[in-house]
């Protein structure tokens, strides 16, 4: 495990570590996220072990608006929000835009692209990135590297740290439907 200090980021190098999917503890514009390249699938094992998470499915950093366009059924009014702290829940058009262990066979996906310079990386990276907070799932999430049990912290390849994050989880809203409709 290396920590990386988000100021001394060397941007090509994470890149190829995003597309190699090491998994990364990485601050956003809401809390931490726990995430990985969203396309190989034994690093999303990974962060479901990690997680403890089964059968839940994972939300992606989208690596721009028109792979989401490309990708989804998607409300171009709430795709022209991003980035921001939303994640919107859209049906795919095709199957193979992630890994089937991402959403465990479901026709939806979560996608966000945060407000935050970690964005910027994926977007170089050209890859959707796993994206979901750093906790055992049901537990309370986490705002400070220093807050991380070090049960998650001995199975990750890297940790960028910017500190305390003090904001709220993303809100998550539903596409799927008719209406629009906030799960969180």
């Amino acid at each position: 495990m290396e920590i990386i200090a988000i100021n001394n980021i060397k941007k090509n190098r994470i890149v190829k570590d995003i597309r190699e999917g090491k998994i990364f503890i990485y601050p956003t514009d809401t809390i931490y996220g726990l995430g990985c390249n969203a396309l190989d699938r034994e690093a999303v094992s990974k962060i479901r072990g990690i997680k403890e998470r089964e059968n839940k499915p994972f939300s992606v950093i989208a690596p721009s608006k028109k792979w989401i366009f490309d990708n989804f059924k998607a409300n171009k009014s709430y795709i022209d929000k991003l980035p921001g702290p939303f994640t919107f829940v859209v049906k795919m058009n095709k199957k193979g835009i992630v890994a089937e262990n991402v959403n465990l066979k479901s026709n939806t996906l979560g996608v966000r692209i945060p407000n935050h310079i970690f964005s910027v990386l994926v977007q170089e990276a050209k890859v959707p990135f796993i994206t979901t907070s750093v906790n055992i799932s049901g537990k309370k999430p986490i705002n400070s590297v220093k807050e991380i049990p070090k049960k998650i912290l001995k199975n990750v390849d890297i940790i960028i740290d910017e500190g305390t994050l003090n904001n709220n989880p993303s809100t998550v809203i539903d596409l799927t439907g008719k209406t629009a409709k906030i799960l969180r």
